[in-house]
């Protein structure tokens, strides 16, 4: 844990705090000031679709002005769209509401690459502890994220507008935070490497592939059923507290096993960690199937976000196997792309359903995407054991 390190790790906890926020108070809001009930989720939705858009942006600048300098543009948007989501709220306007949250997703494109610039910042032989510990400074967001969501939503006159000047408020520490951080130059191409590789070259690899799907799709059950939990838990009786409360423990799910999850894919292999979080997503559809009371909802939850640990870092690290350094954005633009596409679709589905179907039918979806995801792990397994009897 070098101080470069250790100061990425803190961006990460404040770029999960304006994420949580987002997620607990965005369907509510839009559930107040949308014309339809259908589109609550509208403004989650916005936030996806937007990192979405944004992929090849910041891959551009992530290639042209470096690691810091994007990253610090990132922050500058997410100061911008707080603004204006508060302004939003402020004069009960939907549609900016979802137009602020399309331009946050800028942010959001540049933060889901601190986890691979971690791997940057130290030796080659650390790659998957320093993914991992990065990934463990969300645990800030999951302390700071519910508590300043409970405590700013009524802050002012109008409901939830004090977040997102909060959120606003986060953005500059991150800005100054990340002022101090020291990322490496992008290795040149060297005669041996080859020529470049187009993207679609880079996709045909199996390993890459089924990084992408499982960060995709991953991210996507864990998508569908975060962004639906504070409106299910609304209509079952509970309280905005009680929501907060299973919304933390789900990030501590999350965020928690980064300080052992590197150590775990190091000694037992990436692909049984990964074929674990399958199996942790599946109980956690069981459970919300079981029941509805809080506790149901909890672990759940809970399960949920340890599910998305191993598979999400299992996946980054899957990735970085199968590019060169020289194709990092063009090959992290990628799967970024993907993984937001699926959010996007998510996101819509997760508020439609909920709303017009409830949490059992919602969680009968799930089932699709984890068996994608089990489907695309064995046959990873199978392939390279057919590759090394050939071999």
């Amino acid at each position: 844990m070098n101080p470069s390190l250790a100061l990425l790790s803190v961006c990460q906890g404040l770029f999960l705090t304006n994420n949580i926020v987002f997620i607990a108070i965005n369907g509510l809001v839009g559930l107040t000031l949308a014309p339809r009930g259908w589109m609550a989720t509208l403004p989650v939705m916005g936030y996806v679709v937007g990192g979405a858009l944004s992929t090849g942006l910041v891959a551009r600048t992530q290639a042209r002005f470096g690691r810091r300098v994007s990253f610090q543009l990132g922050l500058l948007v997410a100061l911008v769209s707080a603004l204006l989501c508060a302004y939003a709220v402020l004069h009960h306007n939907f549609w900016l509401l979802v137009a602020g949250t399309v331009v946050a997703g800028y942010y959001s494109a540049n933060g889901q690459l601190y986890r691979f610039a971690a791997a940057e910042l130290v030796a080659a032989d650390a790659r998957e502890k320093a993914v991992s510990m990065v990934l463990a400074g969300g645990l800030i967001g999951a302390v700071i994220g519910p508590s300043l969501a409970i405590r700013t939503r009524t802050l002012l006159e109008t409901p939830f507008m004090g977040a997102y000047l909060a959120l606003a408020l986060v953005s500059l520490l991150a800005m100054l935070l990340m002022a101090w951080i020291r990322f490496p130059a992008t290795p040149a191409a060297t005669k041996t490497s080859g020529p470049a590789r187009s993207t679609l070259q880079i996709l045909q690899q199996p390993l890459f592939f089924v990084a992408v799907v499982g960060a995709a799709l991953g991210y996507g059950v864990m998508n569908l059923l975060m962004a639906a939990t504070p409106l299910a838990m609304q209509v079952c009786g509970f309280a905005f507290d009680d929501a907060a409360l299973v919304l933390q423990w789900h990030v501590i799910g999350m965020f928690a096993p980064g300080f052992f999850t590197g150590h775990l894919i190091q000694r037992f292999g990436v692909l049984p960690i990964m074929a674990t979080g399958v199996v942790l997503n599946a109980l956690c559809i069981a459970i919300a199937l079981w029941g509805v009371d809080l506790q149901e909802f909890l672990v759940a939850l809970f399960l949920l976000g340890v599910g998305w640990n191993f598979l999400f870092t299992g996946s980054t690290t899957l990735a970085m196997q199968a590019y060169r350094p020289e194709e990092k954005d063009r090959a992290q633009a990628t799967i970024n792309f993907c993984v937001f596409a699926v959010m996007a679709i998510t996101s819509f589905a997760s508020g439609a359903l909920v709303t017009t179907q409830g949490w059992h039918w919602l969680n009968i979806g799930s089932i699709v995407p984890v068996l994608l995801t089990a489907i695309a792990l064995a046959w990873l397994i199978w392939h390279r054991r057919e590759s090394t009897s050939l071999g």
